[in-house]
Protein backbone atom coordinates (compact mmCIF):
# COMPACT_ATOMS: atom_id res chain seq x y z
CA UNK A 1 0.00 0.00 0.00
CA UNK A 2 1.38 3.50 -0.68
CA UNK A 3 2.44 5.06 2.39
CA UNK A 4 1.00 8.87 3.02
CA UNK A 5 3.96 10.29 2.32
CA UNK A 6 4.52 8.77 -0.97
CA UNK A 7 0.62 9.71 -1.39
CA UNK A 8 1.36 13.60 -0.52
CA UNK A 9 4.43 13.52 -3.05
CA UNK A 10 2.28 12.46 -5.89
CA UNK A 11 -0.54 15.14 -5.52
CA UNK A 12 2.23 17.77 -4.90
CA UNK A 13 4.23 16.76 -8.14
CA UNK A 14 0.81 16.55 -10.06
CA UNK A 15 -0.46 19.85 -8.73
CA UNK A 16 2.72 21.57 -9.47
CA UNK A 17 2.64 20.49 -13.05
CA UNK A 18 -1.04 21.48 -13.49
CA UNK A 19 -0.16 25.01 -12.09
CA UNK A 20 2.80 25.00 -14.66
CA UNK A 21 1.01 23.57 -17.93
CA UNK A 22 -1.63 26.53 -17.30
CA UNK A 23 0.65 29.32 -16.59
CA UNK A 24 2.33 27.63 -20.57
CA UNK A 25 -1.32 28.00 -21.99
CA UNK A 26 -1.63 31.28 -20.74
CA UNK A 27 1.72 32.38 -22.13
CA UNK A 28 0.87 30.42 -25.84
CA UNK A 29 -2.23 32.22 -25.89
CA UNK A 30 -0.39 35.71 -25.64
CA UNK A 31 -1.09 36.57 -22.08
CA UNK A 32 2.33 37.91 -20.47
CA UNK A 33 2.44 35.70 -17.51
CA UNK A 34 5.61 36.25 -15.30
CA UNK A 35 7.53 33.47 -14.20
CA UNK A 36 6.50 31.12 -16.65
CA UNK A 37 9.60 29.32 -17.97
CA UNK A 38 10.74 29.37 -14.50
CA UNK A 39 7.68 27.18 -13.55
CA UNK A 40 8.27 24.36 -16.15
CA UNK A 41 11.64 24.35 -15.02
CA UNK A 42 10.76 24.02 -11.74
CA UNK A 43 8.48 21.71 -12.60
CA UNK A 44 10.84 19.62 -14.86
CA UNK A 45 13.23 19.15 -11.17
CA UNK A 46 10.33 18.28 -9.05
CA UNK A 47 9.17 15.56 -11.34
CA UNK A 48 12.78 14.53 -11.72
CA UNK A 49 13.26 14.89 -8.41
CA UNK A 50 11.27 12.71 -6.83
CA UNK A 51 11.85 9.79 -9.23
CA UNK A 52 8.73 9.82 -11.16
CA UNK A 53 9.65 11.04 -14.35
CA UNK A 54 9.11 8.25 -16.53
CA UNK A 55 11.38 10.30 -19.57
CA UNK A 56 14.18 11.56 -16.94
CA UNK A 57 16.07 7.71 -17.98
CA UNK A 58 16.21 7.60 -21.77
CA UNK A 59 18.72 10.86 -22.11
CA UNK A 60 21.43 8.54 -22.59
CA UNK A 61 19.34 7.11 -25.41
CA UNK A 62 18.97 9.94 -27.10
CA UNK A 63 22.71 11.13 -26.95
CA UNK A 64 23.81 7.58 -28.07
CA UNK A 65 21.69 8.09 -30.82
CA UNK A 66 22.00 11.93 -31.76
CA UNK A 67 24.82 13.20 -30.17
CA UNK A 68 25.21 14.89 -26.61
CA UNK A 69 24.15 18.44 -27.98
CA UNK A 70 20.58 17.20 -29.69
CA UNK A 71 20.72 14.52 -27.51
CA UNK A 72 19.95 16.91 -24.60
CA UNK A 73 17.94 18.91 -26.74
CA UNK A 74 15.47 16.40 -27.55
CA UNK A 75 14.84 15.66 -24.50
CA UNK A 76 14.60 19.08 -22.53
CA UNK A 77 12.21 20.34 -25.57
CA UNK A 78 9.64 17.77 -25.91
CA UNK A 79 6.71 19.14 -24.94
CA UNK A 80 3.57 18.89 -22.26
CA UNK A 81 0.87 17.13 -23.50
CA UNK A 82 -3.03 18.02 -22.60
CA UNK A 83 -5.92 16.48 -23.91
CA UNK A 84 -9.16 17.18 -24.94
CA UNK A 85 -11.83 16.30 -22.40
CA UNK A 86 -13.51 12.82 -22.56
CA UNK A 87 -10.55 11.37 -23.96
CA UNK A 88 -8.65 8.07 -23.01
CA UNK A 89 -6.57 6.97 -25.56
CA UNK A 90 -2.39 7.40 -25.24
CA UNK A 91 0.71 7.37 -27.37
CA UNK A 92 2.48 4.07 -26.65
CA UNK A 93 5.25 2.30 -28.29
CA UNK A 94 3.31 0.25 -30.97
CA UNK A 95 5.71 -2.63 -30.67
CA UNK A 96 4.23 -3.50 -27.25
CA UNK A 97 0.30 -2.28 -28.04
CA UNK A 98 -1.62 -2.36 -31.14
CA UNK A 99 -5.24 -1.90 -29.47
CA UNK A 100 -6.93 0.27 -27.40
CA UNK A 101 -7.77 -2.16 -24.62
CA UNK A 102 -3.80 -1.48 -23.68
CA UNK A 103 -3.78 1.96 -25.48
CA UNK A 104 -6.22 3.93 -23.05
CA UNK A 105 -5.38 5.65 -19.81
CA UNK A 106 -7.12 7.66 -16.70
CA UNK A 107 -9.69 10.61 -17.78
CA UNK A 108 -8.37 13.07 -15.37
CA UNK A 109 -5.19 14.59 -14.06
CA UNK A 110 -1.79 13.39 -14.78
CA UNK A 111 -1.28 10.44 -16.56
CA UNK A 112 1.88 8.79 -17.41
CA UNK A 113 0.97 5.27 -18.27
CA UNK A 114 -2.09 3.24 -19.62
CA UNK A 115 -4.41 1.29 -17.99
CA UNK A 116 -1.69 -1.31 -18.64
CA UNK A 117 1.23 0.30 -17.19
CA UNK A 118 2.74 1.03 -20.78
CA UNK A 119 4.26 4.55 -20.14
CA UNK A 120 3.07 7.20 -22.29
CA UNK A 121 5.61 7.41 -25.25
CA UNK A 122 6.69 9.51 -28.14
CA UNK A 123 9.33 8.62 -30.93
CA UNK A 124 12.42 11.34 -32.09
CA UNK A 125 13.35 11.79 -35.15
CA UNK A 126 16.27 14.07 -35.95
CA UNK A 127 16.96 15.77 -39.68
CA UNK A 128 20.28 18.04 -39.20
CA UNK A 129 21.01 20.51 -41.87
CA UNK A 130 23.32 22.59 -40.17
CA UNK A 131 26.59 22.90 -42.18
CA UNK A 132 28.68 20.08 -42.18
CA UNK A 133 26.50 18.17 -40.01
CA UNK A 134 23.66 17.19 -43.05
CA UNK A 135 21.53 14.10 -42.38
CA UNK A 136 22.38 11.85 -45.05
CA UNK A 137 19.51 11.68 -47.38
CA UNK A 138 17.60 14.87 -45.99
CA UNK A 139 16.55 17.89 -48.14
CA UNK A 140 18.94 20.80 -46.46
CA UNK A 141 18.18 23.20 -49.38
CA UNK A 142 17.03 26.39 -49.14
CA UNK A 143 15.15 27.40 -46.30
CA UNK A 144 16.32 24.69 -44.09
CA UNK A 145 19.84 25.43 -44.47
CA UNK A 146 21.51 25.90 -41.12
CA UNK A 147 18.46 24.29 -39.16
CA UNK A 148 17.94 21.61 -36.86
CA UNK A 149 14.54 19.88 -36.82
CA UNK A 150 13.48 17.49 -33.91
CA UNK A 151 10.42 15.50 -34.84
CA UNK A 152 8.05 13.99 -32.03
CA UNK A 153 5.66 10.97 -33.53
CA UNK A 154 2.99 9.68 -31.21
CA UNK A 155 1.37 6.38 -32.12
CA UNK A 156 -2.53 5.36 -31.15
CA UNK A 157 -3.89 2.03 -31.96
CA UNK A 158 -6.82 3.97 -33.95
CA UNK A 159 -8.48 7.29 -34.83
CA UNK A 160 -11.92 8.31 -34.44
CA UNK A 161 -12.58 11.49 -36.03
CA UNK A 162 -16.22 12.05 -35.22
CA UNK A 163 -16.18 9.63 -32.07
CA UNK A 164 -19.80 10.45 -30.31
CA UNK A 165 -20.94 11.30 -33.22
CA UNK A 166 -23.79 9.86 -35.24
CA UNK A 167 -22.52 8.51 -38.31
CA UNK A 168 -22.81 5.96 -41.19
CA UNK A 169 -20.70 3.02 -41.22
CA UNK A 170 -17.19 3.62 -40.20
CA UNK A 171 -16.74 7.38 -41.37
CA UNK A 172 -13.93 9.00 -39.57
CA UNK A 173 -12.29 5.86 -38.14
CA UNK A 174 -9.16 4.05 -39.20
CA UNK A 175 -7.05 1.55 -37.33
CA UNK A 176 -3.65 2.77 -36.45
CA UNK A 177 -2.87 6.98 -35.98
CA UNK A 178 0.53 8.88 -36.13
CA UNK A 179 0.42 12.16 -35.17
CA UNK A 180 3.07 14.61 -33.44
CA UNK A 181 4.54 17.89 -33.39
CA UNK A 182 7.93 18.93 -35.20
CA UNK A 183 10.08 21.47 -33.58
CA UNK A 184 12.93 23.76 -35.75
CA UNK A 185 16.13 24.94 -34.19
CA UNK A 186 17.28 28.07 -36.06
CA UNK A 187 20.86 29.30 -36.65
CA UNK A 188 19.85 32.67 -34.76
CA UNK A 189 18.83 30.37 -31.63
CA UNK A 190 15.07 30.72 -32.55
CA UNK A 191 12.96 27.40 -31.55
CA UNK A 192 9.53 27.13 -33.90
CA UNK A 193 6.62 24.50 -33.44
CA UNK A 194 4.31 23.04 -35.24
CA UNK A 195 1.66 20.54 -35.12
CA UNK A 196 0.04 17.53 -37.32
CA UNK A 197 -3.39 18.36 -37.77
CA UNK A 198 -5.28 15.83 -40.75
CA UNK A 199 -3.76 16.75 -43.94
CA UNK A 200 -1.67 18.99 -42.87
CA UNK A 201 0.38 21.45 -40.07
CA UNK A 202 -1.24 23.65 -37.32
CA UNK A 203 0.20 26.33 -35.01
CA UNK A 204 -2.83 28.81 -33.91
CA UNK A 205 -5.12 26.69 -31.74
CA UNK A 206 -8.04 28.56 -33.20
CA UNK A 207 -11.37 27.65 -34.97
CA UNK A 208 -9.23 28.50 -38.18
CA UNK A 209 -8.04 24.79 -38.11
CA UNK A 210 -10.75 23.53 -39.02
CA UNK A 211 -11.14 25.22 -42.63
CA UNK A 212 -7.24 24.38 -42.96
CA UNK A 213 -8.05 20.29 -42.32
CA UNK A 214 -11.17 20.56 -45.02
CA UNK A 215 -8.97 21.95 -47.56
CA UNK A 216 -10.95 25.18 -47.23
CA UNK A 217 -8.14 27.37 -46.41
CA UNK A 218 -4.23 26.80 -46.00
CA UNK A 219 -2.40 25.08 -43.15
CA UNK A 220 -0.69 27.84 -41.17
CA UNK A 221 3.01 25.86 -40.30
CA UNK A 222 5.37 27.14 -37.85
CA UNK A 223 4.80 29.69 -34.79
CA UNK A 224 7.28 30.54 -31.57
CA UNK A 225 7.47 27.02 -29.47
CA UNK A 226 4.67 27.00 -26.82
CA UNK A 227 5.84 23.93 -24.83
CA UNK A 228 2.14 22.86 -25.23
CA UNK A 229 0.83 19.78 -27.41
CA UNK A 230 -3.06 19.78 -27.28
CA UNK A 231 -4.17 16.62 -28.44
CA UNK A 232 -8.05 16.46 -29.45
CA UNK A 233 -10.39 13.49 -28.89
CA UNK A 234 -10.59 10.83 -31.03
CA UNK A 235 -8.30 12.09 -33.62
CA UNK A 236 -5.50 12.96 -31.83
CA UNK A 237 -4.22 15.62 -34.12
CA UNK A 238 -3.32 19.18 -33.03
CA UNK A 239 -6.47 20.93 -31.96
CA UNK A 240 -8.60 24.23 -31.24
CA UNK A 241 -9.95 23.61 -27.81
CA UNK A 242 -10.30 25.75 -25.10
CA UNK A 243 -8.02 25.62 -21.63
CA UNK A 244 -11.50 24.55 -19.78
CA UNK A 245 -11.28 21.34 -21.85
CA UNK A 246 -8.33 20.32 -20.49
CA UNK A 247 -8.74 17.72 -17.81
CA UNK A 248 -5.78 15.44 -17.94
CA UNK A 249 -2.24 15.94 -19.03
CA UNK A 250 1.21 14.61 -19.66
CA UNK A 251 4.16 16.70 -18.52
CA UNK A 252 7.07 16.40 -21.14
CA UNK A 253 9.61 15.18 -18.39
CA UNK A 254 7.29 11.91 -18.18
CA UNK A 255 6.95 11.37 -21.49
CA UNK A 256 9.48 8.70 -22.69
CA UNK A 257 11.43 8.90 -25.59
CA UNK A 258 12.32 6.72 -28.26
CA UNK A 259 14.83 7.25 -31.24
CA UNK A 260 12.77 6.31 -34.37
CA UNK A 261 15.32 5.55 -37.03
CA UNK A 262 16.88 2.49 -36.12
CA UNK A 263 13.46 1.45 -35.32
CA UNK A 264 12.51 2.27 -39.16
CA UNK A 265 15.35 0.86 -40.59
CA UNK A 266 14.53 -2.27 -39.23
CA UNK A 267 10.51 -2.38 -39.51
CA UNK A 268 8.70 -4.53 -41.32
CA UNK A 269 5.23 -3.12 -39.28
CA UNK A 270 2.53 -2.96 -41.61
CA UNK A 271 -0.08 0.21 -40.71
CA UNK A 272 -3.13 1.73 -42.02
CA UNK A 273 -1.95 4.66 -43.08
CA UNK A 274 1.82 5.50 -43.52
CA UNK A 275 4.30 5.45 -40.94
CA UNK A 276 6.69 8.55 -40.04
CA UNK A 277 9.66 6.92 -42.10
CA UNK A 278 7.30 6.44 -45.50
CA UNK A 279 5.92 10.53 -45.50
CA UNK A 280 7.71 12.99 -47.17
CA UNK A 281 8.65 15.01 -44.15
CA UNK A 282 10.83 12.44 -43.04
CA UNK A 283 13.66 13.50 -45.14
CA UNK A 284 12.09 17.15 -46.33
CA UNK A 285 11.57 18.61 -42.71
CA UNK A 286 9.62 21.44 -44.76
CA UNK A 287 6.69 19.17 -46.28
CA UNK A 288 3.74 20.91 -45.57
CA UNK A 289 1.62 17.73 -46.17
CA UNK A 290 1.40 14.52 -43.55
CA UNK A 291 1.23 12.17 -46.55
Amino acid sequence: MRSERGQGTVEWVGLVSLVSLLLLGLAAYGVRVPGASLARSVADRILCAAALADGCGDEPALIAAYGTEVGKLARQHMPNLVFERGSRALPVDFRRCRGSVCGDGGEHGLVHRTDERLPVTAFVHVVDCRNGRETPGADCSGERVGNLYVQYWTYYADSATLRGVPVVGEKGYHRDDWEGVQLRFGPDGEVDQRASSHSGYNYERSPYNWGADTGKLPHDGWGDETGLLFVSGGSHAGSAFDLAEIERFTPGRRVHLIPLEPIAAASSDRFAISPPWLKKVWSDPEAEGTD
